[in-house]
């Protein structure tokens, strides 16, 4: 009895440690990512030619959402010359327009029928799409998720690593 039970622990302990990391939206990692289509731009429209972009679907009301923000801030600050970050929400212009804290210092965009949140399957935000210059995903999540966040290491190999 008591190896079956050492059997079982060390087994739960290997599934657990060998699960791919976990995102809540269909996965386009190393694949094309979807045209980009938002509804109405609250800031210039980006030029992306020959840029990565990061996409960060994002809400008012959602605290881990407003949270990131002042990280996209820095990360926009500090890969400007390779990187556009664009922060899209399925809110009315109105009612981002209210959130005065934090301040978004890199593009926004509305898409209030979620055409491109509805390609991507998000069912969880904040969700983060990371597309290298060719069009194709690199990275991929919830921003924060321990053991898989999107830090200034993570930003800075993939330019390295994808850069044409």
């Amino acid at each position: 009895m008591r190896k079956i039970v050492l059997v079982f622990v060390c087994l739960s302990c290997f599934v657990v440690n060998a699960q791919k990391k976990k995102i809540w939206a269909k996965s386009f990692l190393n694949k094309k990512a979807p045209e980009l289509v938002v509804e109405k731009w609250l800031t210039d429209a980006p030029d992306t030619k020959g840029k990565f972009i990061l996409l960060d679907f994002w809400a008012t009301w959602c605290g881990p959402c407003r949270k990131a923000i002042p990280k996209l801030n820095n990360y926009q600050k500090e890969f400007k010359e390779h990187l556009v970050i664009i922060g899209i929400s399925d809110e009315t212009k109105a009612k981002v327009e209210t959130m005065k804290t934090p301040v978004m210092e890199y593009y926004s965009a509305i898409d209030t029928k979620e055409r491109l949140e509805q390609k991507y399957k998000v069912k969880g935000i904040p969700h983060c799409v990371l597309i290298d210059p060719n069009g194709i995903v690199r990275w991929e999540g919830w921003p924060d998720l321990k053991d898989f966040e999107l830090t200034s290491e993570v930003i800075k190999d993939i330019i390295e690593k994808y850069s044409s």
